[in-house]
């Protein structure tokens, strides 16, 4: 129970990637236009799964790159600002404050206990403020921002509107769309169920040109297979971010686990989650720890963590010793079951934190 983290890969993510390194092994670059035809089929479906276009979809290595290129990338002006939460992930920090060596100024709304509303946002909003970055879900208390409403409020505010996405594509239903959002990243190796080192980044086509490539490399042109023929012309989409050889085995894998999430749907996902984490709550209300993840019925995501009664670095060692998978944050547990996981599992759960 611990896909805020690191995701278990199932059956056909592993046997998936084992026959394309086969390939790789027994045809080498014969099998190039198979490769390349099933990358384009996988940047389908990421678009599928956030309601975006493939067009709008980049493929980059982790959150963090996707974040970066669009922080990278603007055409930023002295006095500029961009607003975002204090605590976060770092991830969604440290691209931004990179940029105060241009001039930019990084603010900042604060959190009480994961949680935070439109009020602080607006509270600390200042004249010169361009964008605001957001992670849709906290990845310490669980909560889940409401991204309609800041996607509205950014529109009114003349905003560009970024999200950090990885604690939520997978099992938060998300419409880039709907949510009106203009840049969003995420890896894959959370609640995607897929490997580490392959994400995807969404930029919207609304905004694109807003956005130049920190990086270029021959795939990032319109002609990338004329090699004797050089012309800067960079493609007019999200595909001009990915500038070389992609990571073909890490596509491969986002594919197959893309495909069994759509099959299971996002939707039927969540709701089960949900259902797992409220046999997870009433459990630990019962032996009276401190719950920190916030429970209204739109403030939930996948994760549920709680401060133990006593020592939570020794509970967190002892879950592990019983093979119980879960993360150990600031002194909270956290909690963070996936759609095959069952009652049984909660079960054993409370069955072995008993025993502490």
């Amino acid at each position: 129970m611990n896909h805020a983290a690191i995701s278990p890969l199932s059956m056909r993510v592993v046997s998936t990637v084992e026959s394309l390194f086969r390939e790789f092994s027994h045809y080498g670059s014969e099998y190039y236009p198979r490769w390349a035809k099933r990358i384009e089929e996988v940047r389908r479906l990421f678009a599928a799964l956030i309601h975006g276009d493939p067009d709008e979809i980049a493929f980059v290595t982790n959150t963090s790159e996707g974040l970066s290129v669009v922080a990278a990338g603007m055409d930023w002006k002295e006095g500029d600002g961009v607003l975002i939460a204090r605590p976060d992930f770092p991830t969604n920090i440290y691209p931004w404050i990179n940029l105060e060596r241009k001039g930019v100024g990084v603010h900042y709304f604060e959190r009480n206990e994961g949680r935070f509303s439109l009020k602080e946002v607006d509270r600390a909003l200042i004249p010169g403020t361009r964008l605001l970055s957001v992670s849709s879900v906290d990845f310490a208390t669980g909560f889940l921002c409401d991204l309609e409403a800041l996607g509205e409020y950014c529109r009114k505010k003349g905003l560009l509107f970024c999200v950090d996405a990885i604690q939520s594509l997978g099992v938060v239903p998300i419409d880039v769309n709907k949510c009106k959002i203009h840049f969003l990243a995420s890896g894959g190796h959370k609640w995607l169920l897929s490997a580490m080192g392959c994400g995807c980044l969404f930029v919207s086509k609304d905004v694109d040109h807003l956005v130049h490539p920190a990086q270029v490399g021959w795939k990032s042109v319109v002609q990338e297979e004329e090699f004797f023929q050089i012309q800067f012309d960079l493609k007019p989409d999200a595909l001009r971010f990915e500038p070389g050889t992609m990571n073909v085995a890490g596509i491969y894998a986002l594919g197959a686990a893309l495909e069994l999430l759509m099959e299971v749907d996002v939707g039927n996902v969540y709701a089960h989650v949900m259902a797992l984490n409220d046999l997870l709550y009433e459990g630990l209300k019962e032996r009276k720890v401190r719950i920190v993840t916030p429970m209204g019925a739109n403030e939930r995501s996948g994760i549920l963590s709680f401060i133990p009664s006593s020592n939570p670095k020794s509970l967190h060692i002892f879950l592990s010793k019983e093979m119980i998978r879960v993360s150990l944050r600031n002194q909270m547990i956290r909690l963070s079951p996936h759609f095959y996981n069952n009652k049984d599992d909660i079960d054993l759960f409370f069955q072995v934190l008993d025993r502490f």
